[in-house]
């Protein structure tokens, strides 16, 4: 089917988990191929690298209702394959655990799209494997090594849907100050302080945060 031929495990087992009955799948829309067309919405599924969609994303708006869907894993497990890729090696669970902030991580291409009223950004909380497959190592042959060769889906564990700047207030604890940093809101969310850069660049993008000032170098932040 159009647009399928790169799909990932991951991608077509998250299409066939949002697919209803009556929905087209791989539809060519206004010339972007789009997941699913469900009666006036189109559904967009990705996994990663939301910088892909800046062109993608605003002229669809123009006309459509767009869900744009995330996955993020709160539990992975990581299977190796050997080079023929049919003989497990081994499997254990990731001590990573997928949190929501993460989502900032992507949205940082286009968090200007949040305020569009056609557009809805829905979380996936998912459970999923990684496969990690052995290959030869080009300068010395007999050392092999393990690259990311696939991700499954597990479960959908839960959705969480963002369709308004107003539903980003979630991620400014309540228990911050005002006005606030950067650093602080790390802090408070137990997040490094390059992915709360990330929360407070997007918020403001969206009209979420205001810059009220500096401390130091730092910039300073309310609620809009």
């Amino acid at each position: 089917m159009i647009g399928t031929f790169r799909e990932t495990g991951l991608h077509a087992a998250l299409k066939q988990h949002y697919a209803r009955p009556g929905d087209c799948l791989e539809v060519a829309v206004d010339g972007y191929v789009i997941d699913i067309v469900r009666d006036a919405e189109l559904i967009e599924i990705q996994t990663h690298n939301f910088a892909a969609l800046k062109r993608k994303l605003p002229q669809l708006l123009e006309r459509h209702c767009v869900r744009l869907v995330h996955p993020i894993a709160q539990a992975r497990w990581i299977t190796r394959v050997k080079a023929d890729r049919q003989t497990v090696s081994g499997r254990r669970k990731s001590p990573r655990r997928g949190t929501l902030e993460d989502l900032f991580m992507e949205l940082v291409s286009l968090p200007e799209l949040v305020a569009h009223p056609n557009f809805k950004l829905e979380v996936a909380l998912t459970h999923e494997e990684e496969i990690r497959c052995q290959r030869p190592n080009r300068r010395h042959s007999r050392v092999r090594e393990w690259s990311v060769c696939g991700r499954q889906l597990l479960q959908v564990v839960d959705t969480v849907v963002l369709a308004t700047p107003a539903d980003f207030v979630r991620f400014i604890p309540a228990t911050l100050p005002a006005p606030f940093t950067s650093h602080e809101l790390a802090q408070a969310l137990q997040r490094p302080d390059y992915l709360a850069h990330k929360v407070t660049y997007c918020l403001r993008k969206m009209g979420v945060l205001t810059v009220v000032g500096k401390r130091q170098r730092a910039w300073l932040y309310v609620l809009a």
